[in-house]
């Protein structure tokens, strides 16, 4: 297959990822894969290491006509056998610039639209939708949420995300130790870490609050948070005022978040909203961590509460410390990390994942050759 996958750019994002690591998977598996991106954030550039090519689209503004242009030049000389569009910003550009007879498939990563901006858009995006031969949601309540607001393709199906449980294993105990000891932890400090990019909507201002209230209650809690992003200095001010600045550390981005979220006893996620199937939980738990997450998106999928991780109601500070403060008991946090390791090993596997798109594009391939042939005139069989 030659395939064409077109994201609205490679911010750091759970999407974006999802897209690298598809096109990376299938060019080892022999597949010409090509990736354009429409506005000029290459972020995670880097880590696409099996495109055959990459092409910039550079667009200053929504819909910019010299951006569409350029896209319809590359997909005519590539001449892609299929084209997977990511989230429905992407989706419009694809759909505008798609060759007669290219089937169209679209990734949606997103549940709850934030702003009545987007909602309205939404209005323009859901016949885009429908028109594409094959729409894949990553968590069954997102797609529950979305046909209900007539939200769906001409084929829909679920895929979960899926993490290299290869590359995501537990880090060795001396590892763990010296990552511990260069952070000042004593042994006995309960270490809550929060990987992501430091956005309003990852409600990581929660986790400094939880910590303030864990101590209180005499647990010798810590935060750490493995990213950077536009919420850094509300954040350091909210420890301040809480007198925890010293128990929380902000790391920055990192290009490897293995060691320090491994260093960790429990990672905490409180998004509020957008979060839909988290590549961040899902790796944690495959480093043997119980996830504290907010019960939105495919949470209540990913965790069974009690058993590998909790959840809490979105907002919910007293039910997150809660949840946090059972932790402290070691012996129910590592039966629970073990619990974690084994779901995903189970369950959400990328070797999986990358199956089920890998089958499913070959499907629509065989669809199209089927439809090319039974077009042709008689004459020319």
């Amino acid at each position: 297959m030659k395939l064409a996958f077109v994201t609205g750019s490679l911010v750091h994002g759970g999407a974006e990822r999802h897209t690298i690591t598809l096109a990376n998977r299938l060019a080892e598996r022999g597949h010409e894969c090509h990736l354009a991106y429409v506005k000029n954030d290459p972020s995670q550039l880097e880590r696409l290491r099996g495109a055959a090519s990459v092409r910039c689209l550079d667009a200053r503004r929504y819909l910019d006509f010299e951006s569409l242009k350029k896209l319809r030049i590359y997909l005519r000389e590539l001449r892609p056998s299929h084209i997977v569009a990511v989230n429905q910003y992407a989706l419009m550009y694809a759909w505008l610039a798609r060759p007669a007879g290219v089937p169209l498939a679209a990734t949606f990563h997103t549940t709850e639209l934030r702003t009545a901006k987007e909602r309205l858009k939404m209005l323009w995006y859901r016949p885009l939708f429908r028109s594409a031969h094959w729409m894949v949601f990553v968590c069954e309540a997102q797609r529950r949420y979305w046909a209900a607001r007539g939200v769906f393709g001409r084929r829909t199906d679920v895929i979960h995300n899926g993490v290299d449980t290869r590359y995501w294993t537990p880090v060795p105990e001396e590892t763990r130790h010296a990552v511990r000891r260069a952070l000042g932890l004593a042994e006995r400090e309960l270490l809550i870490g929060m990987s992501a990019v430091l956005r309003p909507e990852k409600n990581p201002v929660q986790l400094v609050e939880a910590i303030a209230r864990l101590r209180r209650r005499g647990v010798p809690a810590r935060g750490l948070l493995i990213g950077d992003g536009p919420t850094r200095p509300g954040i350091e001010a909210r420890a301040r005022r809480l007198g925890v600045e010293e128990q929380v550390v902000i790391t920055g981005l990192q290009r490897d978040v293995r060691p320090l979220v491994g260093a960790c006893d429990a990672v905490a996620l409180c998004s509020t909203a957008v979060e839909t199937f988290s590549l961040s939980a899902l790796e944690a738990m495959a480093l043997g961590k119980p996830v504290v997450q907010s019960e939105i998106g495919g949470a209540s999928e990913m965790t069974q509460a009690g058993h590998d991780g909790f959840l809490f109601p979105p907002g919910d500070t007293p039910a997150l410390v809660e949840r946090l403060a059972a932790l402290a008991d070691p012996e129910l946090r590592g039966r629970m990390g073990a619990n974690a390791r084994a779901a995903v090993e189970r369950r959400f596997g990328e070797t999986a994942m990358v199956d089920r798109y890998e089958q499913t594009l070959k499907e629509l391939d065989t669809l199209r050759s089927n439809n090319e042939h039974v077009r042709k005139p008689a004459g020319a069989h």
